[in-house]
């Protein structure tokens, strides 16, 4: 069930609300219990035959759990956890990359073993990632609560099941267990509201109006492109991408918000990184601190030297592509995230031995540029559906098929006209709607990415989620902040209506694949 479709909007989120609350006052439990339910038949909405493959994940992650944190840190206890997260991955790998080895060798060894065709459940990732931390959290002796319906609930809360954020226990079963949350509350509505509504119009109202200009560029077999329409395609999704998971992260944070559940922040203006790293600090934080935590650092880290840290970056970063999707476009996709980490780590260290600096805003401009232009490039080998497809846009972006402008953009410029045709820009015939449009919206999308607040700073002043290591975000100024004030609500209202008339076909959050 999509979170931007009427029968969500008008049925499923209603009833949800209304159940949590009235049965809310028969105590926690109830509550708890009534929402677990509305999560897990918002699950199987989906796909009803994959509800049981989540229980029993819940069921047996849940006894291992409770066996582990009876013995933190214990021989007994780190047999059990590496059993356990030894079938998390197994259960991981056979849905979401059996069919992607069987291919893989297939193509390399000559051999004809037939696909299986296996659907991905959707979710597995976040729900499998959200139970290993919970395991590895079991061992390290922070699991104190081991109330099965708060566990259910904390693998199955809604807002998050999909796509995202990957929760960590201890964030979550205390907020489960406050009397307070099942008591309907007019500020959480008007802040989760109000969060909802901005993460909504990012969706349906510039996210998906940038679809339809950047998958004729990656549709299989699509013509070369040529310059301008390669780099009009590759910057039509980044910011597709970037305001579809900035929407989806806002509406989650929103949605919990009315429950008085805060989520951890999951997006924060990436785009405007300084640095690669800056840029995985922004970019799904809950997932670069799992990988981070439970990956990056119990490979070593940076504790065994210069190379060592370099190649627990790359690790790291191509099992994190991998993790988005069984295809080797993510594992290039996160091995140039990889390289990219380690060359922005080396140039670091030759930084500080240079005697001179550059100007902070020069120094600022030039690595928001760089970082933003690299991850353009990386995220064609995300999008693209083949390295075939991925190959060739690329050679697009760096000029290979030539430069060319619709013949009524290029007519329209003047004394400029003889100026491109001296640098080669030819004429093409036809397409000049589509390459202004195209261009309008990356446009868009940039102003808005790069100049504007974005929602945890404009809601700063009411602490909408987690704070992000004991810090939340700064809000902005009083005159761009929010504030429950009537033209702040008629304001939100009107926003929320444009997101509703645009509902009329509903899309697929991005994330949802993963």
């Amino acid at each position: 069930m999509l979170f931007n479709s009427y029968s969500f909007l008008l049925a499923y989120l209603p009833v949800t609300l209304l159940g949590f609350f009235l049965l809310g006052r028969l105590g926690k439990g109830a509550g708890a219990a009534w929402l677990a339910a509305c999560s897990l038949f918002f699950y199987a909405w989906w796909d009803y035959r994959y509800l049981a493959l989540l229980l029993a994940s819940i069921c047996a992650n849940y006894a291992a759990g409770s066996y582990i944190a009876r013995r933190p840190g214990s021989p007994a206890g780190r047999r059990m956890l590496t059993v356990a997260v030894a079938v998390n991955l197994a259960l991981l790998g056979y849905y979401k990359y059996a069919d992607f080895f069987l291919s893989s060798a297939n193509a390399l060894l000559g051999t004809e073993w037939p696909i299986l065709g296996i659907i991905l459940p959707i979710g597995i990732s976040f729900f499998t990632f959200t139970q290993i931390a919970f395991l590895a959290d079991a061992y390290a002796g922070k699991v104190t609560e081991y109330r099965f319906i708060y566990y259910v609930l904390f693998v199955t809360y809604f807002p998050h099941l999909i796509a995202g954020p990957v929760l960590h226990h201890k964030e979550m079963m205390p907020q489960f267990d406050e009397d307070r949350n099942y008591r309907p509350e007019a500020a959480n509505f008007a802040i989760g509201l109000t969060i909802f509504a901005i993460g909504l119009a990012k969706k349906v109202l510039i996210a998906d109006s940038l679809a339809d200009y950047a998958a004729p560029v990656f549709a299989p077999g699509a013509d070369h492109p040529t310059l301008f329409a390669a780099w009009g395609g590759a910057l039509a999704y980044t910011f597709q991408l970037y305001f579809d998971f900035s929407g989806y992260s806002d509406m989650a944070i929103g949605l919990s918000r009315l429950f008085g559940v805060r989520l951890p922040l999951n997006f924060n203006s990436p785009y405007k990184s300084r640095n690669i790293t800056e840029f995985w600090r922004r970019w799904h934080m809950t997932l670069s601190r799992f990988l981070r935590d439970y990956l990056y650092i119990p490979l070593g880290g940076n504790r065994h030297g210069r190379f060592r840290r370099h190649l627990n970056l790359l690790a790291t970063m191509v099992l994190g592509g991998l993790w988005h999707g069984a295809g080797w476009n993510f594992v290039i996709w996160g091995a140039l995230h990889g390289g990219f980490l380690v060359v922005n780590h080396a140039w670091q260290d030759v930084c500080r031995r240079l005697p001179v600096r550059l100007p902070a805003g020069l120094g600022r401009a030039l690595g928001v540029a760089v970082t933003f232009i690299c991850v353009v490039f990386a995220w064609v080998y995300f999008r693209a559906p083949d390295l075939v497809t991925a190959n060739t846009i690329i050679a697009g972006m760096f000029g290979q098929f030539g430069a060319a402008l619709p013949e009524p953009i290029m007519s329209r410029l003047g004394p400029l006209k003889a100026t491109f045709e001296q640098l080669g820009v030819g004429v093409s015939l036809g397409g000049g709607a589509t390459f202004v449009e195209t261009w309008a919206w990356v446009c868009v999308g940039a102003l808005v990415a790069f100049l504007a607040p974005n929602t945890q700073e404009i809601m700063g002043r009411f602490e909408p989620a987690l704070p992000e290591d004991g810090r939340h975000a700064q809000p902005v100024a009083r005159r761009l902040a929010w504030q429950p004030r009537r033209r702040h609500a008629l304001a939100v209202g009107l926003l929320f209506a444009l997101g509703v008339l645009a509902l009329s076909r509903p899309t697929e959050f991005l994330y949802f694949q993963f």
